[in-house]
């Protein structure tokens, strides 16, 4: 195993942290400035029903693939694994074909008077997600060989793309926006499936030049200290050429890994409906048509505002959790058995999520109370606030605090499961899948855009539970216990709850009169909550402290 896989992880994470905020904060101006060009329905065409498609092809296609292909890649046989993973693209493209014609025929078709586009729409987001994975091999090893810098470069060039193509168009055609949504799409994901085969084209070109450098001087009896140099990565990286990105025949056995073809069906199964709790709400709307165009463009804002700390700051957590977990956990054993000094490490990792993400949940479901208007009204001007907009995002506050623990506990459990739980845990899945629709349709005839919130926090509080009983269960006769102590400090909680009742005090009778006394009142208040969680948390900000004086000292 490699010995830094802990230190790889929290690199990813920080970079797709720092990468996500980025992003975020360029989606937020771009959707403030759609907000004032385009219409409302409009928006709801893309960004519900357009983007639900996409959604849906990716998630069908290669979810799957990614989660079994990076369990334990140090043991992996990686011809067989670049086999098993081209097999997303005639996948997708069967996907494509079924939902295209399920989006184009049967679903209702937007009006001439909000888009004249939609066929385009639906046809670009087919080509370009089948683009996309003639990209996965190569993301694959870019991932289990920690690329971590090159993955945030290729995002960020997908996001500057896209919104550059964008918001061109729009400038020039306000009533394309559709339009222009369909070919910054494909633009955007072929510039970055090109961008990755162009950098390992040139990194193994680089590579076998300094491998040859470094026997010449090998020959001729000197140092070798360069060694590193040619590795690049935790381990060396097994591929020379781009064709052996291609699938090829192993001699003498099969030509895919059978175990892992099973782990992916297994989680095969469980992505078709991870995918509908995920994107319940969006097939509810579309599906059942509970909503207008215009209502689904107002819900989607507002629920882009919302899970901006999902999107930005667990999603990148879960991601490098879960390659950190499946490495060090193995699926297959129970943990008496495993290496108790990797379990004891996993133990405390998960500890000290759970306590951070726990807090951060606790801070949003507070904060989000009393400053949903303000963020609404600078976010998109008086139009969000003078319906339910408001009440959307306070509800949706509460949604993320559930979202906080579900990522990280059912994060931890996908990792670990063997097949036989995977294949349980599906069987759950389909009953809370039900649920949740059931859910959903009454919630939302009675309750609007706001039954779709409190439906998915039903749904969650639900997965959270079964992921907390998985990891009792599992740690069950052993020495340790990953979910005690995971309750943030008192002195924390204590601050948490004054800061909501001045916070509150200061929207009723502050607000109206200055908008700016009410925001310098919160930050002042975020501030001594944040004193107050350093000052309960001094190890694990000391810890911080001592890396980043590490890092700093290297990098001089």
């Amino acid at each position: 195993m490699p010995p830094n896989i802990l230190s790889s992880s929290l690199q990813n994470a920080s970079f797709n942290i720092i990468f996500q905020i980025g992003c975020r904060i360029l989606t937020f101006l771009l959707n403030a400035f759609v907000l004032r060009h385009v219409s409302q329905a409009a928006v709801g065409v893309m960004n519900v029903r357009l983007l639900l498609l996409e959604s849906t092809l990716i998630f069908l296609s290669r979810e799957a693939f990614r989660r079994a292909c990076l369990s334990k890649t140090s043991e992996h046989n990686w011809p067989k694994v670049v086999n098993l993973v081209w097999f997303t693209v005639p996948l997708c493209q069967v996907f494509c074909l079924i939902f295209g014609y399920i989006w184009l025929n049967v679903l209702s078709v937007p009006s001439t008077s909000i888009t004249e586009h939609y066929t385009i729409g639906v046809w670009s987001i087919a080509i370009s997600c089948i683009i996309e994975m003639c990209c996965e091999p190569v993301y694959i090893m870019a991932e289990a060989f920690l690329f971590v810098r090159l993955k945030v470069v290729m995002q960020t060039m997908l996001v500057l793309v896209r919104t550059v193509a964008f918001t061109s168009i729009v400038l020039h055609q306000q009533d394309a926006a559709v339009l222009a949504f369909s070919v910054a799409q494909v633009l955007s994901i072929a510039a970055y499936t090109v961008g990755y085969y162009v950098y390992f084209y040139f990194y193994m070109k680089n590579r076998l030049l300094e491998r040859s450098e470094l026997n010449n001087q090998t020959s001729k009896g000197r140092s070798s200290q360069r060694k590193d140099s040619i590795i690049g990565t935790v381990y060396d990286f097994p591929f020379n050429s781009l064709m052996e990105f291609l699938p090829s025949k192993c001699d003498d056995e099969p030509s895919i890994d059978y175990k892992m073809t099973k782990l992916t069906w297994s989680f095969f199964k469980q992505g078709m409906l991870k995918q509908i709790l995920t994107e319940g709400e969006r097939y509810v709307m579309t599906l059942f048509s509970v909503l207008s165009f215009e209502e689904q463009g107002v819900y989607d804002v507002v629920n882009n505002l919302g899970s901006m700390a999902a999107r930005f700051l667990f999603r990148p957590i879960e991601d490098s959790a879960y390659f950190y977990f499946s490495q060090m956990i193995r699926r297959d054993l129970p943990i008496p058995k495993q290496d108790q000094k990797h379990v004891a490490e996993c133990v405390l990792v998960l500890q000290r999520l759970l306590r951070c993400l726990l807090a951060l949940g606790l801070v949003i479901l507070v904060f989000g109370q009393a400053y949903s208007r303000l963020l609404l009204l600078l976010y998109g001007g008086s139009g969000l606030i003078s319906g339910t907009g408001p009440l959307l995002l306070k509800t949706h506050c509460l949604s993320v605090f559930l979202l906080a623990l579900n990522g990280i506990t059912e994060c931890y459990a996908l990792a670990t499961m063997d097949t036989k739980q995977l294949d349980r845990y599906n069987y759950v899945m389909v009953w809370l899948s039900i649920g949740f629709l059931c859910i959903s349709w009454a919630f939302t005839k009675l309750l609007g855009g706001v039954g779709f919130i409190l439906a998915n926090c039903c749904n969650m509080a639900a997965r959270i539970n079964h992921s907390v009983q998985y990891i009792s269960d599992q740690y069950k006769n052993t020495a340790f216990n990953p979910l005690h102590g995971v309750m943030p400090h008192r002195m924390y909680c204590t601050t948490l709850i004054i800061s909501g009742i001045v916070t509150q005090l200061s929207e009723v009778f502050v607000s109206p009169y200055s908008l700016f006394g009410h925001f310098i009142i919160g930050a002042v208040c975020f501030l001594l909550t944040t004193i107050a969680w350093a000052f309960g948390e001094r190890e694990l900000v000391q810890l911080g402290l001592e890396k980043w004086k590490q890092r700093t000292t290297k990098s001089d």
